[in-house]
């Protein structure tokens, strides 16, 4: 099935695996801003994406390179090792608060270029 999948729908699936990835863990800071000893989740994925791609690009670019960068570009959470407060915890809320929202309208990007997508396809099906 993932032969019928371009890049870019693969692409897409990605990033919006990442900004679950990245919501849940804005989502757990939120949640535990008053726990002493928290220390601030975040997920990373660009840098590694880049990496992959760069390194893919540098064989000569065939579309199975470019697929096989993108797959295998991990999305990874990590904590932060500053702590801001007396009581250890390093969230702070108005940031995530901010990166919350900035993750709603990325989210719902994604989401428009996935349904765009599939708004093509049904009209390339229905002719």
């Amino acid at each position: 099935m993932d032969c019928f999948v371009s890049n870019s729908a693969l692409m897409l699936r990605r990033s919006m695996d990442f900004l679950w990835t990245k919501q849940s863990c804005i989502l757990d800071n939120i949640a535990n801003a008053e726990t002493p000893g928290y220390k601030t989740k975040y997920a990373t994925f660009e840098e590694s994406l880049q990496e992959a791609i760069q390194s893919a690009s540098h064989k000569g670019s065939t579309a199975g390179e470019i697929r096989s960068a993108i797959q295998g570009a991990d999305i990874s959470v990590e904590q932060a090792q500053e702590n801001t407060r007396l009581d250890e915890n390093g969230v702070n809320i108005t940031e995530q608060m901010v990166e919350l929202a900035r993750n709603g309208y990325q989210m719902q990007y994604v989401m428009d270029a996935i349904n765009s997508d599939f708004s093509l396809l049904r009209t390339a099906i229905k002719g």
